[in-house]
């Protein structure tokens, strides 16, 4: 007794051993069990009624499952329940064939339900309405399942990295934590994993299907030839028991196979978790009270169907109906993030109020790209794309003078596949389409030969350019093009926009940040300019300003000094005036920039009389007449053509007044010219007008 103690005991070996690890491995000894060993009528009948209440059950958690992972053991239980059925089948088989001389019940009440009461006992119509089954089955249902599993694993496969660099982008910006973003890692797996089972799973259904083809034509033939040759029937009843017994098995098994194909084209699911099957199918099958009620239900209803056999329906749904009380009860006594509240979907959760958890905030600066493009953004397929916008943007900090927002990349199905788009607080700044393993040609106009390819233009600065094949690289170098890969003409377009959009990119914490970097040494400096003589909005405009010309805002102990200078003179201050007096302590620093270390500057400039007619428009209000305008933009137009083709910079230097009414002005359609104050150049640098507009040149 001792003994017996020790091992059912509530501290013994069997009380502590969790019986779901078991299940799995137990459903497959008794499976290969059926096969192999003979089983009595009752037997089969009590079979055939589990195998027709399971397939209702994954029907019904199929499509009341509100996420394809609620219901991620659904390939194994595919396969659980097609073994299933083709075990029923060889022990049918092998029943009907011994024993289907004694009668039309040799093969247990079920079969015989089937083969008689369904059909009318006419086997004609039975056979019709299997085949009928069969191709439904084999030929919509599965194949239909089939193909959705196959796209659904290519596309899933496809769009892997770009999920999980959205979710690289979401932890590096704050949105999420590291427990949440290794949690997303994990679903999106899952998603993969599960695609890719069910592209397989799909298989076992199409095969079950020809299977039971194969073991209808073994039935009846088999039949015919024992029953006429061991047990000396007439050809007559052999052939109409031997066929109405065959019947009956197929419909039994294959109404069963056809719900079960049905679950399969509606349902997502089976990816890797942490669980055995086993504990997957207990967990996630057996322990939906609803199902089980709704399951006995449809039990209870066929076995008051008058010839079926109603003791084993309605004793499988008194068992059904019991489990699902039982779970019922057990679901309302767990404590909240119990187990056995987390095994049930939670609607009430997921439709929780609104709160600021479920504002999202618009990215600064994104790139969303087509799902072609991902290769040139994941480091696993030697995508060089975020290696290149981390370098750029370095230079970027290195050139401005300020550190440009992370860029957020992310992958955009609704795009065209080879289509990149970048973003500035939301709104769109650019566009552009390449193609990776291809090489873009752009021709600067000095070409000496065309190449075969795909006409394009260059995003960045809209040049004619070609896609030209790898092998095509070296003649395009030749013939005298630019060429470049996809990264880089992804990068440069990029680069451009972060410098001509520099200005909406520099918000007031930024501005902060530029003022804690200059340090204790320069905290004096900064304690008299801000707030005292200027705020820390105008300094802020005063920088965007500078930054929408392109001027570097590195030396910021200069801008200081200037602002100290002039930041009191004029209250409330000037932006504009302030930036002029910027511009002019900046000066060397911009001439720099444009020039180099020559000396002599060779620059554009301005008629005489066309300068004193922009200074009298300008002295009587600043706005220019429109025919006055339209032949200033004409004749600047042509005189910076004349400027680039002899390889000068285009530069427009004009007097102090002039320099901010006709940078706005001229910049809006020639933003490639830059327009500078006679004040800006520095005293150790010399001029020289190489071309006028409004005059010839000198």
């Amino acid at each position: 007794m001792k003994g017996m103690t020790d091992l059912f005991g509530p501290d013994s070996w069997l009380a502590t051993t969790d019986l779901k690890i078991m299940t799995g491995p137990v459903l497959i000894v008794l499976i290969l069990s059926m096969m192999i060993l003979p089983l009595p009528t009752f037997i089969l009948d009590l079979l055939f009624t589990f195998n027709i209440a399971l397939a209702i059950m994954v029907l019904m958690v199929s499509m009341l499952t509100e996420k394809p992972l609620d219901f991620s053991a659904f390939p194994s239980v595919l396969l659980f329940t097609t073994l299933l059925r083709l075990s029923l089948n060889v022990a049918s088989t092998r029943v009907i064939l011994m024993e289907g001389h004694t009668g039309p019940d040799a093969a247990g009440k079920v079969i015989e339900a089937f083969g008689e009461f369904l059909v009318g006992g006419n086997f004609a119509v039975g056979l019709a309405l299997f085949l009928i089954l069969v191709t439904i089955n084999f030929m919509v249902i599965t194949k239909g399942a089939g193909r959705i599993a196959e796209v659904g694993a290519r596309f899933t496969l496809d769009s892997m990295p770009g999920k999980q660099m959205a979710i690289d982008a979401d932890l590096n910006a704050g949105l999420i934590g590291e427990p949440q973003a290794r949690q997303r890692r994990k679903e999106v797996a899952q998603e993969a994993d599960f695609f890719g089972s069910m592209d397989g799973a799909s298989k076992f259904v199409r095969g079950d299907a020809v299977a039971g083809l194969v073991i209808m034509g073994v039935c009846i033939i088999g039949g015919l030839a024992i029953g006429i040759l061991q047990h000396g029937m007439a050809f007559s009843d052999a052939a109409h028991t031997y066929t109405m017994l065959t019947i009956g098995d197929g419909l039994v098994a294959q109404i069963p196979g056809l719900v079960i194909s049905i679950a399969a084209g509606v349902t997502v699911s089976r990816v890797n978790t942490e669980q055995d099957v086993g504990q997957q199918m207990m967990g996630q099958l057996f322990s939906r009270p609803r199902v089980l009620m709704m399951t006995a239900g449809v039990m209870g209803l066929l076995g008051l169907v008058p010839g079926m056999p109603n003791l084993v329906f309605l004793l499988l749904t008194g068992l059904l109906a019991g489990l699902g009380w039982w779970f019922s009860k057990q679901e309302d006594l767990a404590p909240e993030g119990s187990p056995a509240q987390t095994l049930l979907p939670k609607s009430a959760a997921q439709s929780s109020e609104a709160s600021w958890d479920d504002v999202q905030l618009v990215d600064t600066l994104s790139l969303r790209v087509g799902h072609r493009l991902i290769q040139l953004v994941d480091a696993r397929q030697q995508g060089e794309l975020i290696t290149r916008i981390k370098s750029l943007r370095k230079k970027f900090a290195q050139d401005m003078g300020f550190l440009p927002p992370v860029v957020h990349v992310r992958d955009k199905l609704e795009l065209a596949a080879n289509t990149y788009i970048i973003s500035l607080k939301g709104v769109e700044i650019g566009r552009g389409e390449v193609f990776p393993g291809k090489w873009l040609a752009i021709n600067p106009g000095k070409v000496t030969h065309e190449l075969e390819g795909t006409a394009a233009v260059d995003p960045a600065f809209g040049l004619p350019a070609i896609w030209i094949e790898p092998n095509l690289r070296e003649h395009g170098q030749i013939y005298g093009y630019t060429v470049v890969d996809a990264s880089t003409v992804t990068a440069t377009h990029l680069n451009h926009l972060l410098h001509q959009h520099a200005k909406d990119m520099l918000g007031r914490g930024e501005v902060q940040k530029l003022l804690d970097k200059l340090g204790p040494d320069s905290k004096g400096l900064v304690d008299e300019v801000v707030p005292k003589l200027v705020s820390l909005t105008v300094l802020q405009r005063v920088l965007q300003n500078l930054l929408e010309e392109n001027v570097s805002i590195r030396d910021m102990r200069t801008i200081l000094d200037a602002l100290a200078e002039h930041g009191g003179v004029q209250q409330p201050p000037d932006v504009q005036e302030l930036t002029a007096a910027v511009r002019v302590a900046l000066g060397r620093s911009i001439v720099n920039q444009l020039f180099g270390n020559k000396t002599e500057l060779k620059v554009i400039g301005l008629d005489f009389n066309l300068e004193q007619v922009l200074m009298q428009a300008v002295g009587n209000g600043g706005a220019l007449e429109p025919s006055l305008a339209d032949n200033l933009m004409q004749q600047t137009t042509l005189t910076l053509k004349r400027q680039e083709n002899s390889s000068e910079p285009p530069v427009l230097v004009v007097p102090n007044k002039l320099r901010p009414v006709l940078s706005r002005f001229l910049r809006r359609r020639l933003r490639q010219l830059t327009v500078i104050a006679l004040s800006e150049i520095p005293d150790d640098r010399t001029l020289r007008m190489t071309n006028v507009i409004g005059g010839k040149p000198k």
